[in-house]
C-alpha cells in the first residue's frame, strides 16, 4: 500500500471537512512532508499560455487551499500551477456545518461550503510569507451579504488587493453555494461585472507595470445558449481565458446514493461527462486560440487527455486528488506530455 493510501485510510475515518482541515494544517506547519515519496518526481513539461510559462499542464484547482496556507507543500507535489481561493474581500465563515460529504463509491464529493475563507488581507500575507515561486492563480468571489447589484465592488476590491501577487486571476461567478451568485452568469449582469473588472485591471496594469490575465470560471449547468452568451461576453469584455467547470447541482448517476439529497455542488467522477461537454461546446464558441482550462471529474490520466481532446489547454484537479492523491498529478502530467509529443515533436510548446 502506498504512503498516500495509508494516509487516506486514516483521513477517511474523519468527517470530510475535519480531514480537509487536518491536511491543510499539517501541510501548513510541515510542508516538507509533501515529498517525492508521495508524488514521484515532478513532470517537466513547460507550456506557454496566457503569457505565462507553466511547469506542466496539471494544476491544483481552487477550493482545496482557500487561504494560500500550503503553497510550499503544493510546489513539492508536482503541480504545474496552483490556484488558491475562493477569496472574498472580507473574511466569512461560510454556510452552517455539516457542509461537506464524501461519496467514496462514486469518487465524488458534495459541498456547500459557501466561500469560507479568511479574507483578502490574510491571503495576501500568506502569499508574501511563502517561498512558492511557481504560477499562482487567485480565485475571487463576492461576500455572501453583498447584493449582486454591488458585486463588482467586491471583485474589484479583491483584484486590487491581490493583483501584485497573482500570476492570473479567476472570476468565480459559478459556485452554487452562495445565494444568487450564479445569476451573475446572465448575459447582462456578466457584461456589467466584467466591464468593471477589466477597467480596474487596466488601471492596475499601469500602476504595477504588468498585465495580469483574467479568467472566467463557469458552471456545468449552463444551457447551450448560456454557454454561447458567456463565451461572447467574455471575449468582448477582454477576458483572457475561461475555466470549465465548477461543481454541479445535478446528480448524474447518483439515483441510489442516499447523500445525493444533500444540497451543494457535486464534484468528482460523476461530473466528468458534463464538464467535458461544456468544455467542448465552449471551445466551439471561442475558437481555437482562446485559452481554456478544463476541470471537473478528472480522476485519471484518461480523463485528463479526454479533456484536452475536448479543447482544454491545461487541466486542474481537486476531488480526484482527494481520492487518488499525488500520484494522479504525475500520471496526468505524463499523459499530457506524451500526447503533446505525439502532436508536436519535441514537446515543450503549448498544445
Amino acid at each position: 500500500m502506498s504512503l498516500y493510501a495509508l494516509a487516506r485510510t486514516a483521513l477517511f475515518k474523519l468527517d470530510a471537512e475535519q480531514a480537509h482541515e487536518l491536511t491543510i494544517e499539517t501541510f501548513r506547519r510541515a510542508p516538507k512532508l509533501a515529498t517525492a515519496a508521495f508524488a514521484g518526481n515532478a513532470v517537466d513539461d513547460p507550456v506557454d499560455l496566457l503569457g505565462i510559462r507553466f511547469a506542466n499542464r496539471v494544476g491544483l484547482a481552487a477550493g482545496l487551499d482557500k487561504n494560500a496556507e500550503c503553497l510550499d507543500a503544493w510546489s513539492r507535489l508536482g503541480f504545474g500551477f496552483v490556484e488558491i481561493g475562493t477569496v472574498t474581500p472580507r473574511a466569512q465563515p461560510g454556510n452552517p456545518k455539516p457542509r461537506m460529504f464524501r461519496l467514496p463509491r462514486h469518487e465524488a464529493l458534495i459541498n456547500r461550503l459557501g466561500f469560507n475563507n479568511k479574507g483578502a488581507d490574510y491571503v495576501l500575507a500568506r502569499i508574501r510569507e511563502s517561498s512558492y515561486r511557481g504560477v499562482l492563480g487567485v480565485n475571487l468571489g463576492k461576500n455572501f451579504d453583498t447584493p449582486n447589484e454591488r458585486a463588482a465592488d467586491d471583485y474589484v476590491a479583491g483584484l486590487r488587493k491581490l493583483y501584485s501577487v497573482a500570476s492570473y486571476v479567476t472570476i468565480n461567478v459559478s459556485s452554487p453555494n452562495t445565494k444568487g451568485l450564479r445569476d451573475l452568469q446572465g448575459q447582462a449582469a456578466l457584461r456589467t461585472l466584467l466591464a468593471a473588472i477589466t477597467m480596474e485591471r487596466a488601471r492596475l496594469a499601469d500602476a504595477h507595470g504588468k498585465r495580469v490575465p483574467l479568467l472566467l470560471k463557469i458552471a456545468p449547468d449552463l444551457s447551450d445558449v448560456q454557454i454561447a452568451e458567456a463565451a461572447e461576453v467574455a471575449r468582448a469584455s477582454g477576458i483572457d481565458g475561461m475555466i470549465a467547470t465548477n461543481t454541479t447541482i445535478a446528480r448524474p448517476g447518483l439515483e441510489r446514493e442516499p447523500l445525493a439529497s444533500e444540497t451543494g455542488g457535486l464534484s468528482g467522477a460523476p461530473l466528468r461527462r458534463m464538464s467535458t461537454e461544456v468544455l467542448r461546446k465552449l471551445r466551439a464558441r471561442v475558437g481555437k486560440d482562446f485559452p481554456l482550462i478544463g476541470v471537473g471529474g478528472i480522476t485519471s490520466a484518461e480523463a485528463a487527455t479526454e479533456r484536452v481532446d475536448a479543447g482544454a489547454d491545461l487541466v486542474q484537479v481537486y476531488t480526484g486528488f482527494i481520492y487518488r492523491g499525488p500520484p494522479l498529478v504525475r500520471e496526468c502530467a505524463l499523459a499530457l506530455k506524451r500526447k503533446a509529443a505525439s502532436k508536436l515533436p519535441g514537446a515543450g510548446g503549448s498544445l
